[in-house]
């Protein structure tokens, strides 16, 4: 290897990723990394550029791009996209070129999500069966049709074969907003995906919404707690890789406990009477109509229906420690909403547009 570590990250500009970067920049051991960022916007890689970060203009679509970074690299983050096959294939590519040039691994570190074991239960119940991530049988069990699950199979893959050190970070539902250089300088996206969409379309009715009764549960885990288990998993892969498990012992549950979509509602039903914009904080169940209208398809909707239950068993043994817990998620709904609203305030309506655009991919994957 040469002096430094070279690092590649994808997702610099997203949720998860502009934390994780945050988290290598203020690193004890910092100065020798050499930290590189595949961006699509000209203009964000000249801000990542100011904070000493390396970047490309290149997007998951440029295979060839993705190949030639990956073949330069020694530890590689993805927390770009869990679901972009294609892309995973070329960065495969790459990783099996630099073992063949080198002779030296490889590490990957993949993000996936525990919608890979979601039951969907249009939320009627909550899921019986808790995934511990170091059940390896339970791990293998789950079928090569679930969500993520054909992306996580190539990469365990490559771990099987010999020409990577592969691990996958599997958080429940991220929460919290986002914070640090990245974010304040407006690289990054400071905000998750499942609460705000919740938020806003309860905004929009003027009443707290669910899918069904409200009974399906799924895990959470704060920002700062992923970001940290993040480099907690890193920080041991560098000082005592033996002892971080990888391909099929390489899952690692992001989870620091399960709420229902009933607790969730009735905080954001709080949150709306608290703020003058509703007069009772019961949620009551969307109709087909507005899962429709807020996020392109019944089918895509009824996501917050699903259930899914998980332990980060793995994780904490290695040294994850997570901070925040259930009356912290549910304590965040607040200040999400007055963002929510302070943005549709200035835009002057709310904005459905993300919400609708993962259509296609939520409809995909419930019909496999």
């Amino acid at each position: 290897m040469s002096a430094k570590t070279k690092i590649l990250l994808f997702g610099a500009t997203g949720y998860i990723g502009g934390s994780v970067l945050n988290r290598l920049l203020a690193h004890p051991k910092a100065d020798t990394f050499e930290i590189t960022t595949p961006v699509r916007s000209p203009e964000k890689a000249k801000l990542l550029e100011k904070l000493g970060v390396r970047t490309e203009v290149a997007s998951l679509n440029n295979h060839d791009k993705v190949e030639s970074l990956a073949a330069n690299a020694h530890i590689i983050f993805n927390v770009a996209n869990s679901d972009d096959l294609p892309a995973m294939i070329a960065l495969l590519k790459g990783l099996r070129k630099a073992y063949e040039t080198t002779g030296q691994l490889p590490i990957l570190i993949h993000t996936s999500g525990t919608g890979e074991i979601a039951e969907p239960v249009q939320g009627k119940r909550a899921a019986e069966i808790v995934y511990s991530d170091v059940n390896i049988e339970q791990m293998k069990s789950i079928p090569p049709t679930a969500f993520h699950r054909n992306v996580d199979l190539a990469v365990i893959g490559a771990d099987e074969q010999g020409y990577a050190r592969t691990y996958i970070v599997i958080p429940g539902i991220v929460y919290g907003i986002a914070r640090g250089p990245v974010f304040e300088a407006g690289i990054s996206k400071p905000i998750s995906i499942n609460i705000p969409g919740l938020i806003k379309a309860s905004l929009d009715r003027k009443r707290s919404g669910m899918v069904g009764p409200g009974k399906a549960v799924w895990p959470y885990v704060h920002i700062d707690d992923v970001a940290d288990e993040y480099i907690v998993l890193f920080d041991r892969i560098l000082t005592d890789p033996q002892s971080a498990g990888h391909g099929w012992e390489g899952y690692y549950f992001g989870e620091n406990g399960h709420n229902s979509f009933y607790e969730l509602g009735r905080a954001i039903g709080q949150a709306l009477v608290d703020l003058g914009l509703a007069d009772d904080a019961e949620p009551t169940s969307f109709t087909d109509e507005e899962l429709a209208k807020y996020w392109g398809s019944v089918t895509a909707g009824s996501y917050s229906g699903t259930t899914c239950r998980c332990s980060a068993d793995r994780a904490r043994a290695i040294g994850w420690n997570p901070k925040y817990a259930s009356a912290d998620f549910l304590a965040n709904v607040r200040p999400e909403m007055e963002m929510q609203w302070s943005i549709a305030q200035k835009k002057g309506e709310i904005d459905f547009s993300y919400e609708r655009s993962l259509a296609e991919l939520l409809d995909s994957s419930s019909a496999t």
